[in-house]
């Protein structure tokens, strides 16, 4: 584990081996980082966040609480997470400002594993992201996202489809797709959409 001199981990923070925490990331208590990721720098990790392993997260994000992460994801510079939908500074009865701490009104986001969040988005909450799904650099996601689903836009709408590799597989015309069958051109995996399900098959076409 590599955490830089300049990076701030709060007390109760777990940080599996092989792990690397770059400049000025603050990690705060309770929150959870697997083994050989790397955290860029002046990210923000808030309480009780989890991430798993083999995780990739660039500089200047913003993780909240209530968000997980499943192995294997990335998640690129400049990316926003969020937790409540009707957010305001002060408590109900206007005396004091509203606590930062997770309430009734925080929401889960969970990114399942292998996704990917391009540079810049910002993620709604109470949402999932999809296995092997991508978010396209600037999009504005305000719904779940299907397995390996490529969306793009504000707010993101469905564009693709995409391998576990990462390469475009295949691009869907409108929301409802179109029945297709085909190889990835990268890493050869198989694949068959039915509507805007997207499965991969256990033997090559």
């Amino acid at each position: 584990m590599s955490v830089h001199e300049t990076a701030i981990i709060e007390d109760g923070v777990k940080i599996g081996p092989r792990s690397a925490v770059w400049d000025n990331v603050h990690v705060r208590s309770g929150a959870q980082i697997g083994h050989d990721c790397i955290v860029g720098e002046k990210t923000y990790i808030a309480p009780g966040v989890r991430i798993g392993n083999f995780v990739k997260i660039n500089a200047f994000v913003y993780i909240c609480t209530g968000v997980e992460i499943e192995d294997g994801v990335m998640v690129s510079a400049g990316a926003i997470f969020t937790n409540d939908r009707f957010p305001r500074a002060m408590a109900e009865d206007f005396k004091a400002l509203r606590s930062s701490q997770a309430d009734e009104k925080t929401l889960a986001t969970h990114v399942r594993r292998g996704a990917t969040i391009g540079a810049g988005a910002v993620i709604g909450c109470g949402i999932e992201i999809g296995a092997f799904s991508m978010v396209g650099m600037g999009s504005v996601v305000t719904h779940s996202v299907a397995p390996h689903h490529l969306v793009l836009g504000n707010p993101a709408r469905l564009a693709g489809c995409v391998c576990s590799c990462g390469q475009l597989l295949h691009h869907f015309d409108g929301e409802s797709g179109i029945a297709w069958r085909g190889t990835c051109t990268v890493c050869s995996r198989s694949y068959e959409t039915v509507g805007t399900l997207v499965k991969e098959l256990t033997t090559a076409i």
